[in-house]
């Protein structure tokens, strides 16, 4: 059994500064963590395959497509190919997510 501990895993910095862990990528999933410090955001993107975000920690802005929303630890967000969505740590604290792509790219 393989046991992946988040917190002991090093990341990589993207997107002026916001950390990136690669947890897992094999050809049907890829999860990473992205941990945004107060004030950071992932840019406006999209990709090709399904995503959903799992909230691990805080409270941050989630826009996906036109509907942008306040997000908070426990919340699981779908979104679908070639969406649009950007992540904001806009509300005072830090804020962890999982992105999880399936299939992987």
């Amino acid at each position: 059994m393989e046991i992946i501990k988040m917190d002991q895993l090093k990341g990589t910095e993207r997107w002026e500064g916001i950390t990136v862990k690669k947890i897992l990528k094999n050809e049907d999933t890829q999860v990473m963590n992205l941990v945004l410090q107060p004030g950071d955001k992932v840019p406006e993107h999209s990709v090709p395959v399904n995503v959903f975000f799992y909230i691990v920690e805080g409270k941050g802005t989630l826009r996906i497509g036109d509907e942008k929303k306040v997000v908070e630890a426990k919340d699981i967000i779908p979104c679908t190919p070639n969406t649009k969505m950007s992540l904001q740590a806009d509300q005072g604290e830090k804020f962890v997510v999982l992105n999880i792509k399936t299939p992987s790219l």
